[in-house]
């Protein structure tokens, strides 16, 4: 039976330093899963597309295949046998994120070094040249023909062109619902006619406050103004990601603006939150068809992440708990 979603994300071997806590050396990672377990905490019906190389275990497959997911479309691509599954977060004691100097992190937490762990070094997200594609990320081209008919599809984060591509290969007709997030280093003033081109593949668009901001760099400071620009070229649905504040929902059709409350959630390890927000919101969209009560999911899903660490701790919830809160954030909401 071909899945109601897809998932479109990189994976990765995931070393991760959370601010409380345990450490998770070497596990499963990467903005798919996340995305994944956010939408996982209301419907299991997905297919998941990435391309990773040979250093990626195969038990992790086997476990994404054992939750009941589709795993047909993980490419194993022998030619990007060179590049680096690994990445690396770390907490300050501020809560502030860090992917650099993971030696001085580990010193600090007074813990070893991960013998895994040497040699790594931090994948530089400057954009220069919007051609440019990641080995790591998904192509369109290994996308199983069975996946290209599945109505609610999300983009997670990665390089400009592969997303483009993805786009044009998913965006089907008007029975075809797409929602992305964009990679922040194409996030500029530089690149805004070639992402204008993808925008009008998109149901939703679905960036955080920095990379809006930034895109529109120098030329506005009204979150709700670049909303509506981003909206005149195709996207029905624009949710600004603000990380602890909430999110800003733009519905182009009705412009209809709402401020949404984070749900108050009590914080052990914000990493995936963003992605799991972005899997809630489409599971949220398939249930209701509203954007309002999509991004409602979403919050839920993010609140679930933040309070457990790796990708799948918000399926850790205890029945209904993810319902209850639906229910208390409908209160929240508010129309602008």
């Amino acid at each position: 039976m071909t899945p109601i979603f897809a998932i479109a994300g990189k994976l990765s071997r995931e070393y991760l330093l959370p601010p409380s806590g345990g450490p998770r050396l070497d596990s499963p990672g990467g903005n798919l899963l996340y995305a994944l377990g956010g939408l996982a905490v209301w419907d299991a019906s997905v297919a998941l597309i990435s391309r990773v190389n040979q250093a990626y275990p195969r038990e992790w497959l086997e476990d994404l295949n054992e939750r009941g997911f589709d795993t047909q479309g993980i490419y194993f691509d022998p030619e990007s046998n060179q590049a680096d599954l690994r990445t690396f977060i770390a907490y300050t004691d501020v809560n502030e994120r860090s992917s650099t100097n993971a030696v001085s992190h580990f010193a600090r937490r007074q813990m070893t070094f991960p013998k895994s762990l040497l040699g790594y070094h931090p994948q530089d997200g400057t954009v220069k040249d919007l051609r440019e594609i990641d080995p790591l990320s998904p192509a369109a081209r290994f996308v199983p023909k069975t996946y290209r008919d599945i109505a609610y599809v999300h983009l997670c984060p990665f390089d400009f062109t592969s997303q483009s591509q993805m786009v044009n290969l998913l965006k089907g007709g008007s029975n075809q619902t797409v929602s992305l997030d964009p990679a922040p280093g194409y996030m500029k003033p530089a690149f805004w006619r070639e992402l204008r081109v993808v925008l009008s593949g998109l149901t939703a668009f679905l960036p955080s406050e920095e990379e809006m901001r930034s895109l529109f760099w120098g030329e506005s400071n009204d979150l709700w103004e670049m909303a509506q620009r981003i909206s005149e070229y195709g996207p029905e649905i624009i949710i600004i990601k603000r990380g602890a504040i909430g999110q800003l929902l733009y519905i182009s059709s009705e412009k209809k603006r709402y401020e949404i409350p984070a749900y108050p959630a009590r914080l052990v390890d914000p990493t995936g939150a963003g992605d799991a927000f972005c899997g809630g919101f489409l599971a949220g969209l398939q249930r209701t068809n509203d954007p309002l009560m999509a991004a409602l999911h979403g919050n839920v899903s993010a609140s679930l992440k933040i309070e457990g660490t790796g990708p799948f701790s918000p399926l850790d919830g205890m029945p209904g708990l993810a319902d209850a809160r639906l229910h208390a954030l409908k209160e929240m909401a508010r129309e602008i």
